[in-house]
């Protein structure tokens, strides 16, 4: 009987060029922060919070649109192209978000680096769930993840490095003349140009994913594929099994078929779990670090070298996830975040409302990043990357996605009204009880999908359904 080998030195390569969407999303998304008290003074809206706002939210209608667009790209033209879409897209928001003088083109490159994020959100980890044998997907799509957390760690240590130091006593016009308020902030948007251009190239060098080819009748195509990766047996299990689930589906996706009364359930689950990473809370300490900090004792100076303890952490417990996820299941990490977050915000909550102030507060917020960082954040990418049916993945995981950036919007906008309406004790105990409704959500709903392939999966949620 023939042996299956794997070839992890090509299966890791295709997935590391594939996850550069994800550092690319991380950079993007993060690297406009250490920028923004130089362009707000370029731009003369330092004084005008409206468009503040619009400044830092208006990647995130892109996001959204690109999120949407993604399952219509990706059942038409396949998983490889749609990524090199997204390249251009970091390549072109990079290099002009840096170039422009006037404030609506500044806002329609970040509109457009948004597009890039929502393709690359959606697809990336989707390709590599399909390239990726059952063994080793969990850790395989986490790298997605990770380097989602590298991207965002690369834009706060860029910024640091890029922007001169400023004097506690500058002024709005003593910035506008520095070099940060005419050129640096400038580099730290072009810094993301060469990860942008590398992606763009090597995404040339990627195959397409087999099970989108199978889907399109390309099965020599496929076989080629799946053989590079384990051989001629293992090609020929994946191929019978994947032609299995298949059966009388066509290429193109109505979404009729994805809002259908049969997969309606696991595209629920889908929908809930996405909008559950985001409304567990996490993110909230990531775009309001300055709020909580300084409300918690800090001094700006104390709250920046904190947010570099955070992204630390971040990174670290993220690794561990990729150690763990395909060891003790994705179910059980689940439930694991969502138990352990409502715990520690209700302790969270607690210290604000007792005014407990400095370490106690950082100890709090670090245990919750290290959490979700361990848990929530990247196993709900995984999970969201292979539970959907074969046939209808790309636009399953549109809607999935579309539900995850909604999400953000709505936990970014609120949580100032809400820090207003309950202060920061009631906020934190309100999302307490989100994560404690997200555990009961996760152990009635989620079945446990380690060790199986894609087709199993499928299998098996059609058996719980």
């Amino acid at each position: 009987m023939e042996k299956i080998t794997l070839n992890k030195k090509f299966i890791l390569g295709i997935t590391l060029v594939s996850a550069m969407g994800g550092l690319l999303f991380g950079y993007d998304w993060v690297v406009i922060g250490g920028a923004k008290p130089f362009y707000e003074r370029f731009f003369s809206i330092e004084t005008i919070p409206h468009l503040q706002g619009w400044a830092m939210s208006s990647a995130l209608i892109g996001c959204l649109v690109g999120a949407i667009i993604s399952g219509y790209f990706s059942e038409r033209f396949g998983r490889k192209k749609p990524l090199i879409a997204a390249a251009v897209l970091f390549t072109l928001s990079a290099i002009g978000t840096g170039s422009v003088n006037l404030f609506t083109p500044f806002i329609i490159y970040r509109l457009i680096g948004g597009l890039g994020i929502g393709l690359a959100s959606a697809i990336s980890p989707m390709y590599i769930a399909e390239i990726a044998p059952a063994k080793m997907r969990g850790r395989l799509v986490s790298i997605n993840q990770l380097t989602i957390v590298i991207g965002i760690l690369a834009a706060q240590v860029v910024n640091y490095l890029i922007a001169d130091k400023v004097p506690a006593n500058a002024t709005d016009e003593t910035i506008l003349q520095s070099w940060n308020g005419q050129t640096g902030w400038r580099w730290m948007f072009w810094a993301e140009t060469l990860p942008a251009l590398s992606f763009f190239l090597l995404a040339f060098f990627i195959p397409e994913s087999p099970r989108y080819l199978l889907k399109a009748q390309q099965s020599a195509k496929a076989l080629q594929i799946l053989r590079k990766i384990g051989g001629n047996k293992y090609a020929l299990n994946e191929k019978q099994n994947i032609d299995g689930t298949l059966k009388n589906s066509s290429q193109k996706v109505n979404i009729k078929e994805v809002l259908s009364k049969e997969l309606r359930p696991v595209l629920i689950i889908g929908i809930v779990l996405a909008a559950f990473q985001q409304w567990c809370g996490i993110n909230v300490i990531f775009n309001y670090a300055e709020e909580i900090f300084t409300s918690a004792g800090y001094s700006v100076g104390d709250m920046l070298f904190n947010i570099v303890i955070t992204g630390i952490v971040n990174l670290t417990f993220t690794l561990l996830a990729m150690q763990t996820v395909d060891r003790w299941g994705r179910r059980k990490l689940m439930l694991l975040g969502s138990a352990g977050l409502a715990v520690i915000y209700v302790l969270l909550g607690s210290c604000y409302f007792f005014n407990l102030k400095g370490i106690v507060v950082l100890i709090m917020v670090i245990l919750a990043i290290a959490t979700y960082a361990m848990s929530l954040a990247p196993i709900t990418w995984v999970v969201l990357s292979e539970i959907f049916p074969n046939k209808v993945r790309g636009a399953a995981m549109a809607v999935a996605t579309t539900a995850l950036w909604l999400a953000c919007f709505a936990l970014t906008y609120t949580f100032p009204i809400l820090n207003d309406l309950l202060e920061a004790s009631g906020t934190f105990w309100l999302y307490a009880f989100i994560c404690a409704s997200g555990f009961l959500f996760i152990f009635k709903k989620l079945p446990e999908t380690k060790g199986k392939s894609l087709e199993e999966v499928e299998a098996s949620f059609n058996q719980k359904i």
